[in-house]
């Protein structure tokens, strides 16, 4: 028998966040909302996720902050 499985995190962007000045670059720009979850695929079909979490990312030096 020959199974295909994967595990990682899978991100999904959910578009512009706050306008928000940058703890590390100290740049003022829109950031970028993000969603991450752990997943664990077989044959390429997503069975399982679980750790979900939401993020706004520094669109200039990549920073990013939880939501």
């Amino acid at each position: 028998m020959f199974f295909i499985f994967g595990f990682g995190a899978k991100q999904q962007d959910l578009g512009p966040g706050e306008t928000r000045t940058c703890m590390r670059c100290h740049n003022t720009t829109v950031w970028g909302r993000t969603r991450e979850s752990k997943q664990l695929t077989l044959f390429f079909i997503p069975l399982a996720r679980w750790g979900r979490r939401e993020y706004e990312v520094c669109g200039i030096c990549g920073n990013a902050v939880a939501v």
